[in-house]
């Protein structure tokens, strides 16, 4: 059984390094804290390495373990947490490295690039599939250990608002009150809290915004002079796709930023309501993601990138 042998892995390696992919969220963040914290109560001491990190997760516990790199080269084990492509792995040459790698994941669009993998796309969260994991290798799940799992279901599910909910994540978040974690804390930490550059960045984002397609479609964006100006931070450009969603009529926001460095490249977030699967429009361009919400890199300057995005879209909209 496969969570037997990640065990068996977890058990016998000496070195574990765990990873996560490029421009973290909530739940990458939690996924990786977690196995971190869970690891110790099996006696490993494991590296986080994670290279950029919004200070909204700041109170995280072992936030302050973080590394950004390591003077290990060749890890025992390489454990990928919420990362469906090799590619955006962030420390991918850790993992390549590795004696042996276990990918844990919830994107139905995961390529199985690790020697182990144990992928649930129907989890709303890659924190709500480790709590499974966690109580099978019975680990006691406490507020520290909870704290970290929560903030990975609450932001991948934003609030528990997404279809992908289930009934288990309730059940799950019910016990982890009764164990003291703070879920309304948490709540307002991660999704009601916006820095000051972000919220200037939203301005811009509404101002720029597009209807497109009778209204099915919004598009906005934000280029590396706007997040030069209102002085952000890492992870300020996170939440601005879910503007457009949230308009009457829409059924998919795209929002794309300019990549740092390169004024004719673009990262690619979209968002759908109801029909769209906005992963396999972004898998044309060599991303992915979830039915509802995912992303891409997209070569051009704006106008090419809207366009290149409308012309996949116009063949999946009703």
């Amino acid at each position: 059984m496969t969570l037997d042998n990640i065990l068996e892995e977890i058990k016998k390696a000496e070195t574990i390094v765990i990873l996560a992919h490029e421009t973290p969220d909530g739940d990458a963040i939690g996924s990786c804290l977690a196995m971190k914290v869970a690891l110790k109560q099996l006696g490993k001491n494991a590296d986080v390495i994670i290279r950029e990190i919004p200070k909204i997760f700041d109170f995280l516990p072992a936030r302050e373990e973080v590394k950004k790199d390591s003077e290990i080269e060749k890890y025992d084990l390489a454990i990928a947490l919420d990362c469906a492509d090799l590619k955006r792995l962030v420390g991918k040459e850790y993992f390549e490295e590795a004696k042996q790698t276990i990918v844990i994941d919830h994107h139905g669009s995961n390529k199985m690039y690790g020697e182990i993998n144990f992928v649930n796309p129907v989890a709303p969260a890659c924190c709500q599939i480790l709590i499974g994991m966690f109580q099978y290798f019975d680990i006691n799940i406490d507020k520290e250990l909870g704290t970290c799992i929560l903030t990975g279901i609450i932001t991948d599910t934003g609030g528990f608002k997404y279809s992908g909910v289930t009934p288990e994540t309730f059940e799950f978040t019910a016990d982890l009150l009764q164990k003291g974690v703070n879920v309304s804390d948490i709540y307002k930490r991660v999704l009601d809290t916006k820095t000051k550059a972000n919220f200037e960045l939203m301005k811009r984002t509404i101002d720029r915004m597009e209807f497109l397609e009778e209204g099915k479609v919004t598009f906005t964006y934000i280029t590396n002079k706007d997040l030069e100006e209102v002085n952000a931070g890492i992870g300020d450009h996170e939440g601005l796709v879910e503007t457009g969603r949230d308009v009457e009529g829409v059924e998919v926001s795209v929002f794309i930023r300019q990549k740092d460095g390169d004024e004719n490249t673009y990262k690619v977030s979209m968002r759908s309501n109801n029909y769209v699967n906005v992963s396999d429009v972004c898998l044309m361009f060599g991303g992915g993601g979830h039915e509802k919400a995912a992303g891409a890199v997209v070569q051009g300057d704006i106008e090419t990138v809207k366009q290149k995005i409308m012309n996949e879209l116009k063949k999946v909209l009703k």
